[in-house]
Order: structure tokens, then sequence, then C-alpha cells
């Protein structure tokens, strides 16, 4: 699944406020119930969290990839953000985290998921693509970088 499948231009978010992880990983259950009356904020955080605690999805470079699978979740979804600050997301790197993807999907796929977020990781793992999202100054920007970037690096593969 590419990612102009999971993103829309109103879930990037554009030099948000995320503080720490916990603050951040809150913001964005709101956002998502905000954006999906079916996913319960609560539901979505605890989630998130519950997640984090198997093992930090900051993968390195800036990058977190924060995912969980939801019972009310009908179709995978993604939310791309800039942060202001970047903020400590235990990553493997001991980096803190500038830009974060999150994944939410259905509880009832795990292939997707895991395929989906094996996609986001090769992406992620590019350093052109990491320095076009950088480079976005506005949230229509850093939309266009991520899946404009992500149709050229398929095509290239």
């Amino acid at each position: 699944m590419r990612v102009r499948e999971l993103l829309t231009p109103e879930r990037t978010h554009y030099r948000l406020q995320g503080g720490s992880k916990k603050r951040l990983l809150d913001q964005v259950a709101q956002l998502a119930s905000r954006d999906n009356p079916d996913l319960d904020e609560q539901q979505v955080f605890d989630a998130l969290i519950a997640r984090e605690r198997l093992g930090s999805t900051g993968i390195g470079e800036g990058i977190a990839i924060p995912h969980c699978r939801l019972p009310h979740c009908t179709t995978a979804t993604g939310m791309l953000i800039s942060l202001e600050e970047a903020v400590d997301f235990d990553a493997v790197d001991g980096r803190p985290v500038d830009l974060v993807f999150v994944l939410l999907v259905p509880e009832d796929n795990p292939e997707q998921h895991l395929k989906t977020l094996s996609h986001l990781a090769a992406l992620f793992n590019e350093q052109a693509y990491r320095d076009g999202l950088r480079a976005a100054d506005s949230g229509d920007a850093l939309y266009r970088a991520a899946v404009d970037s992500d149709i050229e690096l398929a095509i290239t593969s």
C-alpha cells in the first residue's frame, strides 16, 4: 500500500507542537478520532501506547512510525506529522524524532499491516525521501513531498 493510499492533505500536519512522546501520541489520538468518528480517541491512544511499550517505533534518522491495529478501523489510515521541535522517542539510534508517520489499520488484517509497515520503513530509509519531507514549508508541500516522492521511488525500485 502506497502513501497516497493512506494519506490525505487533511491528515498531514506541518510543524505540530509535540512536547513529548506521550503528548504527541495523545494529539495523534485526538486528530485521528476527529478525522474518523468511528475511532475512539482513548482506544487509539491506549493502542499506540501499548505498542510503544513493546518497543519504540522510532526507527532512527529522526523518524518514528507509531502504528497499531484497531477493532473499529475499517481501512488503513495514515497521518504524517512534521514537528516544530524534535522529541525524544527512544529511537534505536538515540536521535530525537522530527518526522512521524502514524499508521492505523484494521485489527483483522495483519498481513496488510506488515506489508505497509515494510513499505513505509523502506521509504523513510531513503535519504532523498526524508530530505524532501524536511524541506517542505507548508502542510500542502509536506503532503506533496510524501506522495510524489513515493510514486517516484516506487517506479525506480
